[in-house]
């Protein structure tokens, strides 16, 4: 039987499944949710959803969202994805000021610090830059180019995010590699000096966040990996720190019967601003992981396992500057095997800090329904029609179903000759260029 063409392959894109993500304001004004095409925004404050605005009265996004950040500073909220569309949205207004058209499908994207540029990865292990700053264009939704940041030859990018100070960018990939570069001062004529690189995972990493204190402002680096490990590091240096066996010490590590182990990837982190606390999602847990980190000793360590009653393993975690709640979605798109199109389901966790014996400890404990902020709303807004996730099998699907796609795009495939040379001649790139 011969191979599918290229054609069909990329025609076949809006029918992978994606993974539902979530990202915060850094004030927790705002809560947004990608699941598939669609983009959720639930403004707490305002105890309502949000209308998003970018003037052509045609949906955001029209195939799979697959990353979505706010700036530092809040004022930029940024989603991008298989439509090779980054958006760029003002919190204020929630109306689209720019639109930025990609080469090829979005991994990853970030807003600066200093909220003047946004960054984005493509699939092929290109960094993107273009400026935010007004062009004096009277227009809702302002189309600008990107220029090329950096690469990571030919490797699909996974996470990208930006040094606590700003003066560094870290950009990893399914090569197990995690790259630190100089932000530079002129982005976008490129970044052309690598500060280092942070090299010691085995498998695919999935997540990178950073950390910092009052005594130290420059922080450390986290990153989680298909390895089923959470490694810090000295980023400036590129030295690891430490090493935290996440799968092992949650007791998600199996064994086949033989010498080799099945791991169970790190899907995503996040951590408290004083970096004390760290979240972690895996794929096959039913709750959370927690992670302490000592930046004094230099280590992170396992506190313990934050289980929630149903079927609930996240897919994307994420917290803000008051790190009283970590907020978490589980869910998919394009889960047609199951005859669901998406299910999402949101869970917030909150967690304080009590002294005993002269020590430090950390609690998390799962909300209900109606403790968390924006309560009913918030969930009818975030997680769409809930008729879904009665009896927990549509979550059972879309964990199932996000292990797979997960696997099958970070898991290096392996080609015939005949094929790689098939794939060759099919290139879109090369197709566009034959046209010109």
């Amino acid at each position: 039987m011969e191979d599918p063409s290229i054609e069909e392959c990329e025609s076949s894109c809006d029918k992978e499944v994606a993974p539902a993500v979530i990202s915060v304001h850094p004030l927790e004004s705002f809560v947004a949710v990608a699941v598939g095409s669609e983009l959720r925004v639930f403004d707490i404050n305002g105890d309502c959803a949000v209308s998003l605005l970018d003037g052509s009265g045609l949906p955001p996004h029209t195939v799979s969202i697959r990353a979505i950040c706010f700036g530092a500073n809040g004022r930029f909220f940024a989603s991008a994805g298989d439509d090779k569309l980054v958006k760029v949205w003002k919190t204020d207004s929630w109306q689209c000021v720019c639109t930025v058209h990609s080469e090829k499908r979005v991994t990853a994207v970030a807003v600066s610090h200093d909220g003047l540029f946004v960054t984005f990865a493509d699939k092929f292990g290109v960094i993107w830059v273009t400026s935010l700053e007004d062009d004096g264009e009277d227009q809702m939704s302002v189309h600008r180019k990107a220029a090329p940041l950096l690469g990571h030859y030919c490797s699909i990018i996974t996470s990208l995010e930006y040094s606590p100070d700003g003066k560094f960018i870290a950009t990893a990939d399914r090569d197990f590699k995690i790259r630190i570069s100089v932000f530079p001062k002129r982005p976008l004529t490129g970044a052309h000096e690598i500060q280092s690189y942070c090299l010691g995972h085995t498998d695919y990493i999935s997540c990178l966040a950073f950390v910092c204190t009052l005594d130290y402002p420059e922080g450390f680096l986290l990153s989680g990996s298909g390895d089923s490990t959470v490694r810090l590091w000295d980023f400036v240096s590129g030295c690891l720190l430490d090493t935290c066996e996440v799968g092992a010490k949650a007791g998600l590590v199996e064994h086949n019967g033989k010498e080799e182990e099945n791991h169970t990837a790190i899907t995503d982190l996040c951590a408290s601003p004083d970096g004390s606390l760290i979240a972690v999602a895996t794929q096959s847990l039913c709750g959370i992981v927690i992670l302490s980190c000592n930046f004094s000793s230099r280590n992170i360590s396992f506190v313990k396992v934050v289980n929630v009653e149903d079927n609930y393993s996240p897919t994307s975690i994420a917290t803000t500057a008051t790190a009283d709640y970590v907020w978490s979605v589980m869910g998919a798109s394009n889960l047609s095997a199951s005859g669901i199109s998406s299910v999402a389901r949101v869970r917030v966790f909150k967690s304080s800090k009590t002294t005993e014996n002269d020590f430090d400890t950390h609690e998390m404990v799962p909300l209900k329904d109606e403790k968390i902020p924006g309560s009913n709303k918030l969930l009818e807004t975030l997680q769409g029609s809930s008729d879904v996730l009665e009896g927990g099998k549509a979550l059972e699907a879309a964990a199932e179903a996000v292990k797979s796609a997960m696997r099958n795009l970070l898991i290096k495939k392996q080609y015939s000759v005949e094929k790689m040379e098939l794939r060759k001649k099919s290139r879109n790139d090369r197709k566009l260029k034959q046209q010109c």
